[in-house]
């Protein structure tokens, strides 16, 4: 294995992670929430009174900010080389992940294992041997 450095950025990765850390500290600080993308995405369907608007913010968020990106960054548009079939399995696949693991891999990754969760460590380490082993087979047995 090698690494890609002409694509390597660790200053970026660092400076998103911090943001991120931030945000998770932020939100468990100041509301006693875990920053879980989709739990926070599929409560803020219910609509509760008092919660729907740290909730729907943060949702604003997550589509605001990659636009501010190509707006004033250098980021390019992905590439993407998948049919919309198989991106909208793939979306829906993803989805009843995370409702199977009561969660997904930033209320378990990133919050879950910072406060020492046995579930959330186990969850994320499934996560992780998942991903492993989807890219060994696309790249090595289908590909």
């Amino acid at each position: 294995m090698t690494i890609d450095w002409a694509h390597f950025t660790p200053w970026p990765a660092l400076l998103g992670g911090l943001l991120i850390g931030v945000a998770a500290a932020s939100l468990i600080l100041g509301l006693g929430r875990i920053l879980g993308a989709a739990g926070i995405f599929g409560d803020a369907l219910a609509l509760k009174p008092g919660d729907i608007g740290w909730r729907l913010s943060l949702i604003a968020g997550l589509l605001i900010a990659p636009s501010l990106l190509m707006l004033f960054g250098a980021a390019e548009r992905p590439r993407i080389d998948s049919a919309w079939a198989v991106l909208v399995l793939a979306g829906l696949l993803v989805g009843f992940g995370t409702r199977l693991g009561s969660g997904c891999t930033s209320g378990h990754g990133i919050c879950g294992i910072s406060r020492l969760s046995p579930r959330s460590l186990v969850a994320t380490a499934l996560f992780m041997l998942a991903g492993f082993a989807t890219v060994f087979v696309a790249r090595h047995v289908v590909g």
